[in-house]
């Protein structure tokens, strides 16, 4: 798969999609905090001060840049870059970590850059950069040319219900509730939400519905919500379920509003998070501070990765400036893989927990080129984007993804940074992926993938 990747044309695409507002809910990615999340006791640990040892041709063009984030687990490799004083020490001292208000506000935030009082990238779900580099998401389709750098996590969410519906199957395998969700849709649907449209919240719980025998769009209700009113809604019985990541299942369970059908851990194994993505003007302008910026999460991700962190880890993240939360447990237990899914079950497994340099498969930090395939191949089956992006071997979804992945700025930074050649993948492709209902994602044959999928949107 590098060959076919690194030997195609990167001639303009001609992208397609509607925006859709029936999509979904699942993710951890839910946006700011609920509003009466107000931490009062969190303590964040000063940040190292770290002299930074670089040689002159490694030495960044500019100390400044402006990184936004949604205060999510996978936002931990930003804060501790910087609180841990691994962005000064390659140079980068002046990195202003800008919390968003909503993925929305992040998009419009890029737009306009940090020159315009926005940002130069940061935290993203996928394929958001693919998007917004072909204008799908952007005002007035403008095309903002994005990079993908890295892959900033993986696990961390788990799909939330509301504790009415519990004893009635709607939990990991979905075959039990497949009459009652139904039977329901007649009456008073279903109803789930998500914070943005066609991007990780949504295809994960898509991919969880579908392999139940549920339709997600003709089955069960989907809502776009703010993050700040999903809590709420659960609690007033607007709102069946949402998808929602550490540390909101903990709070979740602790306050008796819900349980967790099932943690993305369970979905897919080892799966693909959320990615740190810049404007591709700023990374060409600055190719040594991007590398700098890598240098700096790369070496976050590792110290996060040693669970002897992680309790300080959850202090930092924790704090009033950051996640705002009333106590750091909310996250360490959650960090130690240990889950109390509410409805009886509990989990304590540290594989199922939220990693962010090495999982059983391998390297996470590095952007595999297959999973942004299964990212837009997911878009297509769903009618977001047309068909044609998978026909021919996918050959206009791997043309977009040359254009905006850019793995190769990764392994220089790794390179330069000395990281073992062993931990450098050698590959663009992971290879074949397999998800919990048995269905395999082979990333040389999407049409194949699309086929044996039962709900889709597509023909294939």
């Amino acid at each position: 798969m590098t060959e076919f990747f690194n030997q195609i044309s990167r001639r303009k695409l001609i992208l397609t999609a509607g925006v859709s507002a029936g999509a979904m809910f699942l993710k951890g990615c839910l946006g700011n905090p609920p509003d009466n999340l107000t931490g009062k006791n969190s303590q964040v640990v000063p940040t190292a001060q770290t002299v930074a040892n670089i040689s002159p041709g490694q030495k960044p063009e500019t100390t400044k840049v402006k990184l936004g984030y949604i205060p999510i687990v996978e936002a931990a490799p930003l804060i501790i870059a910087k609180e841990k004083g691994f962005f000064a020490k390659y140079g980068m001292t002046d990195v202003d970590l800008s919390k968003q208000a909503s993925w929305g506000s992040a998009r419009d935030n890029v737009e306009i850059s940090s020159a315009g009082g926005g940002i130069d990238g940061g935290q993203w779900q996928m394929p958001m950069p693919h998007l917004i580099t072909e204008g799908l998401i952007t005002k007035g389709n403008k095309k903002i040319p994005m990079y993908v750098l890295c892959q900033l996590i993986t696990h961390g969410n788990g799909i939330a219900i509301a504790n009415k519906h519990q004893g009635k199957g709607i939990s990991l395998q979905l075959a039990s509730a497949k009459s009652l969700l139904t039977q329901l849709k007649s009456s008073t649907p279903f109803t789930a939400a998500f914070t943005f449209p066609h991007v990780n919240q949504d295809l994960w719980i898509r991919y969880w519905l579908a392999a139940g025998g549920i339709d997600p769009d003709a089955d069960v209700k989907l809502l776009t919500v703010p993050a700040a009113q999903t809590v709420a809604n659960i609690k007033t019985g607007t709102m069946d379920a949402f998808s929602t990541g550490d540390p909101w299942p903990y709070r979740l369970v602790e306050e008796k509003i819900g349980y967790l059908a099932a943690l993305t851990a369970e979905i897919w194994k080892n799966h693909p998070e959320e990615y740190l993505a810049m404007r591709a003007d700023w990374v060409d302008k600055n190719p040594k501070a991007t590398k700098a910026i890598l240098k700096g999460i790369m070496e976050a991700q590792q110290w996060l990765d040693n669970f002897d962190n992680r309790k300080e880890a959850a202090q930092i993240l924790a704090g009033r400036n950051y996640f705002n939360l009333p106590s750091a447990e909310i996250l360490a237990t959650p960090y130690q893989g240990k889950y109390d899914m509410g409805d009886g079950r509990k989990i304590d497994d540290k594989s199922m927990a939220a990693y962010y340099w090495k999982d059983e498969k391998g390297n996470v930090s590095y952007p595999y080129k297959s999973h942004d395939l299964w990212f837009i191949v997911e878009n297509v089956r769903w009618g977001f984007l047309l068909q044609d992006y998978i026909t021919n071997n996918a050959v206009k979804a791997k043309e977009l993804i040359n254009q905006v992945n850019r793995e190769d700025i990764w392994k220089a930074a790794a390179q330069e940074t000395g990281i073992a050649a062993a931990d450098i993948p050698t590959n663009t492709s992971r290879g074949v992926e397999e998800f919990f209902d048995g269905i395999k994602f082979n990333p040389e044959k999407p049409e194949e993938y699309l086929k044996s999928l039962k709900i889709k949107k597509v023909s294939v």
